[in-house]
């Protein structure tokens, strides 16, 4: 499907509240990346910030060469100006709109000489297609998911977060919704960032695993 240009992402952050400090400093590729630890360490924060939902106090956030974040100079890029897609744990669909209209959301506000993905295309990769007339209160949370995850594509973004997109779902969903996460990764060609506190989950998903201890990261496989 999506086989555009990437380069790295490029993180070096402090960020900084109350007792929580997060110091960051890592470079990520195309693929998976796992950010695997335990509640609290700052896996989430560290999504918000190359999100561009929080600024850090001190640092850089570069994206496939475009600097995105830089404290010094005073030079921050909005979130809805970097073409990433963030996707929660609850998915955070539109209730008032049917599956087709959430989907298409954010493809419709992208410019068409913008849009790399068509709808047809993710319907089949995540199969939706007998769910393009409900609405979310209609769908299971298996399948709310799977409708998260194609308005994110469908928005076309340069690089995926995916906030413990699972933690809400029972295993047997799990064990549903891990292999349409692990086709996206595989044929959309998009780079995802997968945080999770669950190891075998994102030994599942990622390329390459990054662990992370009270706001730091403290190993790689």
């Amino acid at each position: 499907m999506i086989r555009g240009r990437f380069d790295v992402l490029e993180v070096d952050v402090e960020f900084r509240r109350t007792e929580f400090a997060l110091c960051a400093r890592a470079e990520f590729g195309p693929g998976a990346t796992g950010i695997f630890g335990p509640s609290g360490c700052g896996k989430s924060t560290l999504l918000a910030l190359v999100a561009g939902l929080l600024r850090p106090d001190r640092g850089t956030v570069a994206l496939d060469g475009q600097t995105l974040v830089d404290v010094h100079r005073d030079l921050f890029v909005p979130p809805w100006r970097r073409h990433v897609a963030l996707v929660f744990q609850d998915g955070q669909l539109f209730p008032h709109m049917t599956v087709r209209a959430n989907l298409l959301y954010g493809y419709e506000r992208r410019a068409p000489d913008q849009r790399r993905l068509q709808l047809p295309q993710v319907l089949d990769l995540l199969e939706l297609g007998p769910l393009l007339d409900r609405r979310p209160a209609q769908l299971s949370g298996g399948e709310r998911q799977r409708v998260a995850l194609g308005r994110a594509l469908l928005c076309s973004p340069r690089l995926m977060l995916l906030d413990e997109p699972l933690a809400s779902l029972d295993d047997r969903l799990k064990q549903q919704i891990l292999p349409f996460l692990r086709r996206v990764k595989d044929e959309s060609g998009i780079p995802l960032l997968y945080v999770s506190h669950a190891a075998a989950e994102v030994a599942y998903i990622a390329d390459r695993v990054l662990r992370m201890e009270r706001g730091r990261i403290v190993a790689g496989t």
